[in-house]
């Protein structure tokens, strides 16, 4: 058996999402989409911002905490750059969560889309 590259995992998981732009992605939070950051506390301090009113499950604890996320709403993740939320939101499409998908370009595209963000 040989080992799968990182690209071959990502392209695997983004095949089955429709990823949203920054704005697309502001636009169903701001219409009851529920949007999670899953930046780590350093990684939120490096970028310098944070989402106001963004869950805040950073990665490495976002899939143990599905008991917090609710089915029956959209659940959008957005990480640094875009990669490990797609990962996330793949997984979490796999686990019954139907409408979960992620931010293209993660948080670094939303800044520079000028969305709501405040530092931290």
């Amino acid at each position: 058996m040989t080992g799968r590259s990182v690209d071959s995992l990502l392209a695997d998981a983004r095949a089955g999402l429709p990823r949203l732009t920054p704005e697309a992605a502001c636009a169903a939070w701001l219409d009851g989409a529920l949007l999670v950051d899953t930046r780590s506390g350093d990684e939120q301090r490096e970028q310098g911002g944070v989402i106001p009113g963004a869950l805040h499950h950073p990665l490495s604890v976002v899939l143990w905490r599905l008991d917090e996320l609710p089915r029956d709403t959209r659940v959008i993740l957005i990480c640094r750059h875009g990669y490990s939320s797609s990962l996330a939101a793949a997984r979490l499409q796999e686990l019954g969560f139907h409408g979960a998908t992620d931010v293209e370009g993660g948080f670094d595209a939303w800044q520079a889309a000028g969305l709501p963000a405040k530092p931290c």
